[in-house]
């Protein structure tokens, strides 16, 4: 295992917050009052969270969550839309001062998880969509209200979601701006897993502690073969050089070792 405990760090004036420990990097978007919903503040906030991590080298997986009980992310920030989004010129000067934050997070090399409780909508579902797992309470609830207040939803995040659902159950996410239910989100593949309320922070605990306890190398590898799988030209050089990575590791001498010695391997991402 990799890290020791650290104490919280804030950004965005404590909207966005961060802790690590163990090789486990949480970030808590933290404006329950709005439901947690997106200001661009928020979005740097969170680039600086994850270039945070990239700096302490020792997080191998990361959680993204809400605060509070009622939201994940509510979507955008509404209350700044008259001045950040008021029309269509606007709506690109929007895109351009949240681009870095969406780029981070698209491009994060370590997995993440996204842990849902209550309201995702809009961009919150955005931003779940770009975490490589979704585990969701059976209160959390999903939807794309863009219809209903008459603007379009990106093309990054239509892109992923109908990779995700494929475009027939998209459409009808877009085209009814309907909310759906976590065991419906379940069957149409846009979630991975759901669970109780009460059991849903432990869930994601142990699913990161296992993801953190592989060798990062392998992982690693996984996380970009896996993208480059949805690709029409899959970039063979780099898939090529991620798996002879693992293969020239000491992590998978280690990875042996300890398969013989019937012990738990300690890897060290190298």
């Amino acid at each position: 295992m990799a890290g020791e405990t650290e104490g919280t760090a804030d950004y965005a004036g404590g909207r966005v917050l961060a802790t690590r420990s163990d090789g486990i990097g949480r970030v808590v978007f933290n404006q329950p009052d709005k439901h947690n919903a997106m200001s661009v503040a928020m979005w740097d906030g969170l680039a600086a969270a994850l270039d945070a991590f990239d700096s302490a080298g020792d997080v191998r997986v990361v959680v993204l969550t809400g605060a509070g009980e009622r939201a994940f992310v509510s979507g955008a920030d509404i209350s700044e839309f008259d001045t950040t989004r008021g029309d269509a010129e606007a709506q690109r000067a929007y895109h351009r001062l949240t681009s870095a934050g969406r780029a981070r997070l698209a491009g994060f090399g370590r997995p993440v998880i996204a842990e849902i409780r209550g309201f995702c909508l809009g961009g919150g579902l955005g931003i779940a969509m770009q975490a490589d797992l979704r585990i969701a309470g059976a209160g959390a609830v999903f939807g794309i209200p863009a219809a209903r207040l008459g603007i379009a939803y990106g093309f990054d995040m239509t892109q992923a979601l109908t990779r995700v659902v494929g475009p027939a159950e998209a459409r009808m996410l877009l085209y009814t701006a309907a909310r759906i239910e976590a065991a419906e989100a379940l069957r149409i593949g846009l979630v991975n897993r759901v669970v109780e309320d009460a059991a849903l922070e432990a869930t994601v605990a142990d699913i990161a502690r296992a993801i953190a306890d592989n060798a990062p190398l392998s992982v690693a590898a996984a996380k970009l073969i896996v993208a480059e799988c949805q690709h029409a030209e899959p970039d063979q050089t780099a898939v090529e050089a991620a798996i002879a990575a693992c293969f020239d590791s000491a992590d998978y001498l280690e990875g042996r070792a300890a398969f013989r010695e019937k012990r738990r391997p300690r890897f060290q991402g190298r």
